[in-house]
């Protein structure tokens, strides 16, 4: 039978060349290219120059990018495509790496310099015309943590257990004073509505001697000095404890004790189908034709907080020019409020941003449903600020208050009510109040919303909605299900 010829043994008169091995098209190329091109300044910082030499910050640089390409994360695998994979030898020119060294730039070197590389790979991609920075489709997802999945740090947790602290404090107290003899002055009763050291030291002092004075002769005044002795070693450095954990959650409501930055979310891709919350980040990205522009990793669990600092990390990256030229963002419900809105407006940017109701209102059957009784759909008269009821009457304002978000955004409320609903033949279905119906209405919110829903219904605002869907979450899919990043390391890149 006839073979092609096959011997191991043969030698060659020229050794292969990896040029020759490695194809003009392949992307070890491309990556190759692009990182020659970038400024390494704010990498070079990183290093010092004692000590004995170093592996070249460009070569690490373009290693690690071609194996987050190829979705190698692992170190050691890093570390075995560098002596295995003729694309890793090439780039890396035959220099064997360890995979200590390779965890020491990623996360000591890299760290500080990633975003300023970042920065200029995507300024590069705009000189050739692949992404203009004008207009960016915005949304989130939510990254599962490298933490564990049941170390829970709760906020509602920690209130409860100091108040269940302050009340053993109180019942103890008042056992003391119970069983006190008539001639003991006694000192004058704390305060139980805020916990603190001084306090339970004051408080465990005073109760002391009143169980001292008492002779301590019976079962109850027993098990009171025992639980008094409890609160003497416990209650101090409990308080210390919690008082650490409340510093680490600042504003947060949870917080996972093997990774103190990630917070406790409901995940889509749950593993155990049953809709557990989990350590994770909520990471949001800016793209242009299916280009990551701009990311940022965030500790809250909504969208909605988290657009501000996303649009000042924008400026940041590119800078203030650049930040002008930025004409349109579009993006899901999720982003819909109005201290977003206003944000947008202020920096003049075209909000293609949905509100939460407006899916709903295109919905005929929402609309015949609330189109004569929601407060949305009752005609206004914006001369002399009064609405109108289903019924024909006027429905004047009371007042007017201001309530703050959780971000701290004031928002300013006028609040109407009608004069007299007894006796409607049409209030059952109307308004299910005892009193006259009333409606609080945030008029500026409103405005925006009218813009929005003209802006969002237009020919071309239709096309942003449409084209928002296939834009920004391909790329989701395409890391988390293709390049299989599921799950964030501690502190990444915040």
């Amino acid at each position: 039978m006839n073979f092609k010829h096959y011997n191991q043994n043969q030698l060659v008169l020229f050794p292969y060349s990896f040029e020759d091995l490695i194809p003009e098209n392949h992307p070890v190329r491309i990556v190759n290219d692009i990182l020659e091109k970038v400024n390494i300044d704010p990498l070079l910082k990183a290093y010092s120059k004692e000590g004995n030499p170093s592996y070249h910050p460009v070569m690490m640089l373009k290693v690690m990018v071609f194996a987050y390409m190829n979705n190698i994360y692992s170190s050691r695998k890093i570390e075995k495509a560098l002596r295995e994979n003729i694309n890793f030898m090439w780039l890396s020119n035959m220099s064997i790496v360890d995979h200590n060294t390779v965890n020491r730039f990623r996360t000591h070197k890299l760290e500080a310099a990633f975003k300023n590389i970042f920065s200029q790979v995507v300024l590069l991609l705009a000189e050739e015309g692949l992404v203009s920075l004008k207009q960016v489709f915005v949304d989130g997802t939510k990254i599962e943590a490298q933490a564990g999945r049941y170390t829970f740090v709760w906020a509602n947790a920690i209130k409860t257990n100091k108040e269940k602290m302050l009340r053993q404090l109180e019942e103890l107290w008042k056992y003391a004073q119970s069983v006190a003899k008539e001639e003991d002055k006694d000192p004058e009763p704390p305060e139980f509505k805020e916990i603190s050291k001084e306090k339970i030291r004051q408080t465990a002092e005073n109760i002391n001697a009143k169980l001292k004075g008492s002779g301590g002769k019976t079962d109850s005044d027993k098990k009171a000095k025992a639980k008094l002795n409890y609160i003497k070693k416990n209650f101090e450095k409990n308080l210390d404890k919690y008082e650490a954990q409340e510093a680490i959650l600042a504003e947060r409501n949870s917080y996972s004790k093997t990774d103190e930055d990630a917070t406790f979310m409901r995940m889509k891709d749950d593993h155990m189908m049953n809709g557990q919350l989990k350590p994770a980040y909520n990471a949001q990205i800016s793209t242009e034709n299916q280009i990551i522009v701009n990311y940022t990793i965030h500790q809250q669990t909504n969208d909605i907080n988290t657009l501000e600092r996303h649009l000042e990390n924008f400026e940041k990256l590119f800078g203030k020019k650049r930040m002008e030229e930025l004409e349109e963002l579009t993006a899901d419900a999720g982003y819909g409020s109005e201290q977003n809105y206003e944000l947008l407006e202020q920096n003049n940017i075209t909000p293609f941003v949905k509100y939460n109701t407006f899916d709903k209102e295109q919905n005929a059957r929402y609309q015949a449903k609330h189109k004569i009784f929601s407060k949305e759909n009752l005609h206004y008269n914006g001369e002399d600020d009064f609405y109108v009821c289903p019924m024909g009457q006027k429905m004047e304002k009371t007042h007017e208050s201001t309530r703050k978000t959780k971000t701290g955004y004031p928002q300013k409320l006028s609040h109407y009510q009608a004069k007299n609903c007894d006796g409607c033949p049409i209030r059952g279905v109307c308004h299910s109040s005892k009193e006259n119906r009333s409606i609080e209405r945030n008029h500026h919110l409103e405005d925006y919303k009218e813009k929005i829903r003209k802006l969002l219904n237009s020919e071309k605002g239709i096309k942003k909605r449409k084209q928002r869907s296939v834009e920004v979450e391909p790329v989701f899919a395409h890391l988390k299900h293709c390049n299989n990043f599921k799950r964030l390391v501690s502190g990444l890149l915040f």
